[in-house]
């Protein structure tokens, strides 16, 4: 189990005191996991920072379990890695078993996170910040479009020619607790997608494209793709009914019935290349993964 109670020392000082001594940690974040709920006094979940603590004290921590991860690069700032299709980039509950955390935290520490994340079923690059200072660089970074991201996806049908999307997205609003539904809208928020059509099968009658989402928008390549109908294979939420998005989701539906309904076994989608500038250099990381021979494979049962 990944997530875990550990006792810690009773010192009968306030509550993010008794965290800040035992963990050697600052007293900004002590009082977080005093918010996050996880810090317990006899069994009692503590939620007054200041509260005197008297009694066994214990903290619910995340556990590594490092099973191995590619690092495409890396220097004393930031990493970038391959992220598997399949895997969370953070920890989603008490309930996750494994997560990119795991191999980030074993490799570089608690400091060090995710600069961005990936949809659990998108594999390919994703950038990993070392120290807090660079994390708030590259949060700007984001912020500012001053980092391209460029995608391979295998779509239905043939793509003959090279196009783009340019359809305001939001929250679906009707979809209950599917929380992660987006929707195209004249009122949402401007999303701008370019495709390029790289290589055509005809023997699956799909398509391999090169997107470059020239906006930041979630899950902007995946609903562009599926207004334009070329819907990405494996995808587990657009052109699905409720049942089966959530029989998808909650891994009921076994991997036969998925690959008729959705075209795959996972989300044909891979974060190619990263393209970005940091402190007067210019960097171009390229993913390494054979992600073709990846995607062709998993349209079979």
């Amino acid at each position: 189990m990944p997530y875990t109670k550990i006792k810690l020392p009773n010192n009968g000082k306030k509550a993010f005191q008794v965290l800040m001594e035992a963990l050697k940690i600052p007293m900004n974040e002590a009082q977080k996991l005093i918010d996050k709920k996880r810090l317990f006094c006899d069994g009692i979940l503590i939620q007054e920072k200041n509260k005197i603590l008297n009694g066994i004290i214990e903290l619910i921590v995340y556990e590594n379990h490092p099973k191995g991860i590619e690092i495409v690069f890396e220097n004393e700032d930031f990493a970038v890695v391959e992220k598997p299709s399949g895997v969370l980039s953070h920890p989603n509950g008490r309930h996750c078993q494994y997560s990119l955390s795991d191999e980030i935290w074993h490799l570089w520490g608690k400091q060090a996170c995710v600069a961005h994340r990936l949809d659990k079923e998108t594999s390919g690059l994703i950038l990993v910040t070392k120290n807090k200072q660079t994390q708030v660089e590259f949060k700007t970074m984001f912020e500012k479009r001053q980092i391209q991201k460029e995608y391979l996806a295998l779509v239905q049908g043939e793509v003959k020619i090279n196009f783009k999307i340019d359809a305001n997205i939001d929250l679906a609003k009707n979809y209950n607790d599917v929380k992660t539904r987006m929707q195209i809208c004249e009122n949402g928020k401007r999303a701008l997608t370019e495709f390029e059509a790289l290589k055509f099968y005809p023997e699956h009658r799909c398509t391999l494209l090169l997107c470059k989402p020239q906006t930041g928008r979630q899950h902007q390549i995946r609903i562009h793709l599926h207004y334009a109908k070329h819907p990405i294979l494996g995808d587990p939420l657009y052109g699905l009914e409720k049942e089966q998005i959530e029989a998808i989701l909650d891994g009921k539906m076994n991997l036969e019935d998925r690959i008729k309904i959705t075209g795959a076994k996972r989300l044909c989608l891979h974060a190619q290349t990263l393209k970005f500038n940091f402190k007067n250099d210019e960097f171009i990381i390229h993913s390494n993964a054979a992600i073709e021979n990846e995607f062709l494979r998993v349209l079979k049962y």
